[in-house]
C-alpha cells in the first residue's frame, strides 16, 4: 500500500511541475523556444539583469520587448530604435545575429551604473563588434536602460553630377557568325608572392595586377605541393580579395592554409584566373584620414567616403601591409557593418597582429562596394 501511495504522491508531483513549467516557463527554456519573455517588472531587479533581459530580447529580435524596457522610450519611436540596429538603408547589420554580448562595468552607485557593452554579432562574412556605453538608472525597485540612439544621416534631395567610366560586354549570339571565337579574357598577372608561418598554419600573401585594358573578374587559387610533387592542400583567397578588377588596377589576395607547417611545402602552385566582366568606375569611394596606429592598439583607420549619388550598401575595405624592402607582410580587410550615404564619411579600423607592426613601413588600402540597385 505504501508503494502505492509513493507512486501516486510522485504523478502527482510530476503533474503540478509540468503545469507550472507549462503556465510560467523558465528564461532558459523560452530562450531556447525561441519565445519572447514577458515584461515582468521583477526582470530588472539590479542593472545588470536589466540589460542581460534587453541584449536578450534583442538577440532574439523581439524588438517591441525590447523598446518596452528602455527608460528614454518618449524620445524615440520603436521604429527608430530598431533602425539603429538593424540599419536604415540595407546592410549587413539588416540580416546579422547577436551571437554574443559582453558587460564592463564602468560606475555604480545607489540609483545609476554606466557599464560598456560589447555587441558580438555574426553575418554571412564574419563577424563585427559594436561597442556602446549604456547608463542603467533606478525606479522605485527597478532598473531600466538609457539607449543611446544613433541616427544614420538623411541626405537631402539633390542632383549629384557623375561622370565615370563604364564597360559594357556583348557576348557572341547563337545566330552569329563569328566562328568558336568569343571576347577574349583579361590577362592579369601575379606581381608579388609571399608564403609565410602564421597561426599555425601556411598563409600565402600576394598582389594580382590587371594588365589589360578591360576590367576582370578575378580569382585565384593556391596548391601546396611536398617534396615529390604530390598535392597537400587546395585553397583560394575567398573574400581576401577585390574580385573585380578595373583596367591596371592591383589587389592584395591571402590565402589561408590550417594547420599545415611552411617546412613541409617544397613550392607552391599559384592558379589565377579571369573572365570579362561589365563594369563601372562609379561609384567613387575615398579613402580618406589614413592612419597606422602603433602598438598596443596596432591598425590601419580611416574614413570611406562616398562621392556618388548612389547608396553603397556594403563596403569591403581590403589593405596590404609592406615591410621596408617593399614585400608584402600581411593582407587584412574589414566590411562596414552600415551602408554608405553619399558624401557622409564612414569611420573603419582594420586590425593589426602586434607582432607584425614594428614591420610594417608602409602600405595600400582599396575599397570595394555592393549595391542592390544594381541587380533592380
Amino acid at each position: 500500500m505504501s508503494a502505492r501511495i509513493l507512486a501516486v504522491f510522485i504523478a502527482g508531483v510530476t503533474v503540478f511541475l509540468v503545469v507550472v513549467g507549462t503556465i510560467w516557463p523558465g528564461s532558459a527554456a523560452l530562450a531556447m523556444a525561441g519565445a519572447s519573455r514577458p515584461t515582468l517588472l521583477h526582470n530588472s531587479a539590479s542593472p545588470q539583469e536589466a540589460l542581460t533581459t534587453l541584449l536578450q530580447d534583442i538577440s532574439q529580435k523581439d524588438w517591441n520587448a525590447a523598446y518596452s524596457r528602455l527608460a528614454n522610450k518618449s524620445e524615440f519611436t520603436e521604429a527608430e530604435f530598431i533602425r539603429d540596429l538593424t540599419g536604415g538603408y540595407f546592410s549587413l547589420r539588416s540580416y546579422a545575429a547577436l551571437d554574443a554580448f559582453d558587460l564592463r562595468p564602468l560606475h555604480a552607485s545607489a540609483d545609476e551604473a554606466v557599464v560598456d557593452v560589447t555587441f558580438h554579432w555574426s553575418t554571412v562574412v564574419g563577424t563585427f563588434q559594436d561597442v556602446r556605453k549604456l547608463r542603467v538608472i533606478r525606479s522605485g525597485d527597478l532598473w531600466q536602460a538609457i539607449w543611446p540612439l544613433v541616427k544614420e544621416p538623411r541626405v537631402p534631395p539633390q542632383v549629384i553630377p557623375v561622370n565615370y567610366l563604364r564597360w559594357d560586354v556583348i557576348y557572341r549570339g547563337p545566330e552569329d557568325d563569328w566562328g568558336a571565337q568569343d571576347v577574349e579574357a583579361p590577362h592579369i598577372r601575379i606581381v608579388d608572392m609571399n608564403p609565410v608561418n602564421r597561426g599555425g598554419g601556411v598563409v600565402v600573401l600576394g598582389e594580382i595586377l590587371n594588365e589589360d585594358v578591360v576590367p576582370a573578374f578575378v580569382t585565384v587559387k593556391a596548391t601546396l605541393l611536398a617534396k615529390g610533387g604530390s598535392a597537400m592542400a587546395t585553397e583560394d583567397a575567398f573574400d581576401k580579395i577585390s574580385h573585380i578588377l578595373l583596367p591596371k588596377q592591383v589587389t592584395p589576395f591571402r590565402i589561408d592554409f590550417h594547420h599545415v607547417s611552411l617546412s613541409q611545402v617544397d613550392s607552391i602552385r599559384m592558379q589565377p584566373s579571369a573572365s570579362l566582366i561589365a563594369a563601372s568606375a562609379d561609384p567613387v569611394i575615398e579613402i580618406e584620414d589614413q592612419k597606422l596606429n602603433p602598438l598596443p592598439d596596432a591598425s590601419l583607420t580611416g574614413r570611406l567616403l562616398d562621392q556618388s549619388g548612389q547608396v553603397v550598401n556594403i563596403a569591403h575595405v581590403l589593405a596590404a601591409f609592406y615591410d621596408n624592402r617593399g614585400q608584402v607582410v600581411w593582407v587584412s580587410d574589414e566590411y562596414g557593418d552600415r551602408a554608405l550615404v553619399p558624401q557622409t564619411p564612414e569611420a573603419f579600423t582594420i586590425p593589426l597582429p602586434s607582432d607584425l607592426a614594428s614591420k610594417i613601413t608602409n602600405y595600400r588600402v582599396i575599397a570595394s562596394t555592393y549595391s542592390s540597385n544594381r541587380f533592380q
